[in-house]
């Protein structure tokens, strides 16, 4: 098909009928022309293909629709750039949007074909990591279903992330070919490819208005080609786009080369490109590592923007005006490349005067941080910035130095604060702190929860928020109920209409009519049906999925997310082998033990050692903890490998207790604990990013709290943290770091898991063994509060009631109110 852009008028196309024998039709048309096969000697893989293109026709005359609207109108859009877009499956978040999944599993069972199974022939896209690419995904699809214009710019990955696989409980990294046979949901657009240029030089030349301007001879070239994804509102007519890039080579095949019998040389050049799109966040330890990097964060946002100007925008639209048409939103510091990029095309493209090109840059950026961590706000060495690009790093280079005579002007006594305020470090190597950069251009700076905006301001960026402190706002994370209520939790979703009826589905506050339901007998039987029912369908889930057995019958003890220290899978495993050791060693008898099974699920980064560590040490002690018959019915550990948006949909809506037990003043907001909540799972947590927001609105009564506060923290750093006093003085956490250190999950070698142990002993960053008593004591509340059950179900409906805030709808409102400014365009009716 011909390209579609907002820069174009679509012809207007049939929209096929919405009923059974249409859909049919419809079906075997794209089964017989689109698969080439028939009904007969079709495989799954062609069924699923088939169908998933019959139900895109249904959402494309929404997508043509919403295109024409927007070129008519030119209303304000949003383009999200980001690293990360973790989509989960599209099937059925497109037969929702659309309305068709009645229509479609009637239809196929009239040929003989179960829906079900053609559901699990779709492969999830490997376009994310974690919180920052789902929160993405979950944004984008509020925006369609609010009628905002938004199109979502990131890369096409071929491989993803990785495929995590353990080998004797180790993680090993596969590759993730999620493309392998096919993907139905996506339009290539080969010839609608955006040349991005690297490396070279700059030289000084005289223009024809007689000033001396500067321009970029680049060293070599890569193409970017376009791949769009629809992205649909919930039965409200209106389809955004995502596009993503895929790099290619502009001269992929030398064939002189090739009939020399080099044939290796012959394609390097089309290696060499590809490598910029093959994996998301390459392993950045070595020089190469980071430079590709460094390629991909220029690569995407060069072609995202580029395609903005050249291929959205009307031909004659006057630039001077762009921020009334644009909001480049810079999810992390990974896009933040864009701000001189734009820059360079306004003044060495456009010709434009710095001062105007500065003015209008600073209208069409805004900056969301999602971390607390210094070493995770991304700097660039200036000799690989000068490597990559020499033009970017001079534009970098002019915009610090009149921020700082800005300064200057300012604090005329107070250079160290200048200093401060660089955007070029100096040490340990000189570089630029992208934080800093985005901070500097854009017209709003956000954090993602109450509690990190306010930290953001006052330590992170406390000097900017001082210079700047109407740049600084909150907007609290939020979900999709649409995927992580509605579809995920069918039987939830289904109780919560029959009571309150399905307006909750795009107002998520309507939740809170349930609160009245959790002090009625019969609504709380029907809500612990449905949370076994959920255990039972995860059951069959791991059986057949990883070959791991659970009980349903036990508590499910939920810690999904990232593998990083700051996270504290440890502290949760030290529990675990704390009630592994009262219970081997007689101090507590079995039978009153509180049933429970231990769900993990943790990718860690490839070169992060400590992590991986971490991942063979809880394979180590659910092995030994699983084969131990005096435990059986007891205590688990489920550690499914390759945890993602797929299985998180089964995991989530069966959890009982939710691990949300990060230090305080490291965890800038978490959306997994947002979506336990809303799926009726209780949390213990401590107060960090958003487990405030949900403590404050569930109750303190209905939410377990441990742990030192932020403040705390900072006072037991100052003063100096010695953690080997922890161990010494407590009897039950010496006991479980000696199980460790002694062997005994390791066949008896004590070096196997030593890095861990002599870790916390040691350094303990995460302050795991201060906080280790006060866990293990909110666990003892837990144990004491699951066994009653009547209780504990209604402390669950009441956090599902009061969870209703953290719908990304609302933060949607929340940035369209306090930063970008924007308005929904509905479609004609």
């Amino acid at each position: 098909m011909a390209r579609v852009t907002e820069n174009s008028t679509p012809t207007p196309i049939a929209t096929p009928e919405h009923t059974v024998d249409g859909f049919v039709r419809e079906f075997l048309r794209e089964l017989n022309f689109g698969q080439g096969t028939d009904l007969t000697r079709a495989s799954v893989n062609d069924k699923y293909l088939a169908m998933a293109r019959t139900v895109r026709h249904y959402l494309m005359v929404r997508w043509m629709e919403t295109l024409r609207r927007q070129y008519q109108i030119q209303a304000k859009s949003v383009a999200y750039l980001s690293a990360e877009f973790l989509l989960g499956r599209q099937l059925d978040n497109a037969l929702l949007a659309a309305d068709l999944d009645e229509v479609v599993e009637e239809g196929l069972a009239s040929l003989g074909i179960d829906l079900a199974e053609l559901r699990e022939a779709e492969v999830e896209p490997g376009l994310g990591n974690g919180g920052l690419g789902r929160l993405a995904a979950c944004f984008i699809d509020s925006l369609a279903t609010m009628n905002v214009p938004c199109i979502g710019y990131g890369i096409r990955y071929e491989y993803g992330i990785f495929r995590q696989t353990f080998v004797d409980g180790w993680q090993v990294e596969k590759p993730d070919n999620w493309l392998a046979l096919g993907s139905p949901w996506e339009f290539p657009h080969p010839e609608a490819a955006v040349t991005v240029d690297f490396g070279g030089h700059t030289e000084q030349y005289v223009a024809d208005d007689g000033e001396t301007r500067s321009r970029w001879v680049p060293g070599w070239s890569v193409l970017g080609v376009p791949y769009n994804y629809m992205v649909p509102g919930y039965e409200n007519g209106r389809v955004n786009t995502l596009r993503l890039w895929s790099a290619r080579a502009t001269r992929a095949f030398d064939l002189e080369i090739f009939n020399a019998g080099d044939y290796a040389q012959a394609v390097r050049a089309q290696t060499f490109a590809e490598n910029i799109s093959k994996v998301l966040y390459p392993e950045d330890s070595t020089p190469q590592g980071k430079e590709l990097r460094l390629q991909q964060q220029y690569f995407f946002v060069a072609c995202s923007i580029r395609d903005f100007l050249d291929q959205v925008l009307p031909g004659d639209f006057d630039l001077h005006k762009l921020p009334e048409r644009i909001i480049f939103q810079l999810n992390d510091t990974h896009p933040v490349i864009a701000i001189p990029e734009l820059m360079r095309i306004l003044v060495d493209e456009k010709g434009w005067d710095w001062d105007d090109a500065w003015a209008v840059t600073q209208k069409c950026f805004a900056y969301t941080c999602h971390t607390l961590l210094p070493e995770a706000l991304e700097v660039w060495s200036v000799d690989l910035l000068g490597k990559l690009l020499p033009r970017h790093l001079e534009i970098i280079y002019r915009i610090n130095e009149d921020f700082m005579a800005e300064l200057r002007e300012v604090y005329p006594d107070d250079e160290l604060r200048v200093r401060r305020m660089s955007i070029i470090a100096e040490y340990p190597e000189r570089a630029v702190r992208m934080a800093y950069l985005a901070t500097v251009a854009g017209s709003k700076v956000n954090g993602v929860a109450a509690l990190h905006s306010q930290l953001l301001k006052d330590k992170v960026l406390h000097d900017f928020s001082d210079y700047f402190p109407d740049k600084f706002t909150n907007v609290t994370n939020g979900v999709t109920p649409r995927r992580f209520v509605r579809l995920a939790n069918p039987g939830l979703s289904e109780l919560v209409t029959a009571a309150i009826g399905d307006g909750w589905v795009t107002d998520l506050e309507r939740l809170k009519d349930l609160e009245p339901l959790a002090d009625d007998a019969e609504f709380r039987q029907a809500f612990r049906e449905v949370k076994r029912a959920n255990k039972l369908r995860l059951v069959d889930v791991l059986a057949e999925r990883d070959g791991i057995a659970i009980d349903p019958d036990t508590m499910l003890d939920v810690m999904v997310k990232r593998l990083h220290e700051y996270k504290r899978q440890t502290l949760k495993l030290l529990h675990v082998v704390t009630l592994y050791d009262q219970v081997t060693s007689g101090a507590v008898k079995i039978e009153d033990v509180t049933p429970r099974t231990f769900a993990f699920g943790a990718k860690a980064a490839p070169g992060y050692k400590m992590a991986k560590q971490t991942i063979g040490l809880i394979n180590a002690v659910g092995r030994t903890i699983n084969n131990d018959p005096a435990l059986q019915g007891r205590l688990t550990v489920a550690f499914p490998a390759n945890y993602n948006v797929t299985l998180a949909e089964k995991l989530i809506p069966a959890a009982d207790l939710s691990e949300q037990i990060s230090l305080a003043g490291k965890e800038a907001s978490g959306t997994g604990n947002m979506k336990f909540a809303l799926n009726g799972a209780l949390t213990i947590g401590t107060d960090d990013g958003a487990n405030v927001e949900i403590r404050e609105l569930v109750g303190d009564d209905n939410f377990f709290l441990f742990g030192l506060l932020e403040p705390e923290v900072a006072e037991i750093v100052d003063r100096g943290y010695h953690p080997t006093s922890y161990y010494e003085e407590n009897r039950s956490l010496r006991h479980a770091l000696d199980l460790i250190a002694s062997g005994t999950f390791s066949g008896g070698d004590r070096t196997t898991f030593e890095p861990i142990v002599s870790n916390l002993l040691s350094e303990d960053r995460f302050l795991v063994l201060a906080d280790y008593q006060a866990y293990i004591d909110a666990q003892a509340r837990v144990d004491e509060a699951y066994a009653d059950t009547e209780a504990w179900t209604r402390s669950a409906v009441l956090n599902v009631a009061r969870s209703g805030f953290f719908s990304s709808d609302r933060s949607m409102r929340d940035y369209i109110d306090r930063i970008w400014h924007t308005h929904p365009v509905p479609p004609e009716r």
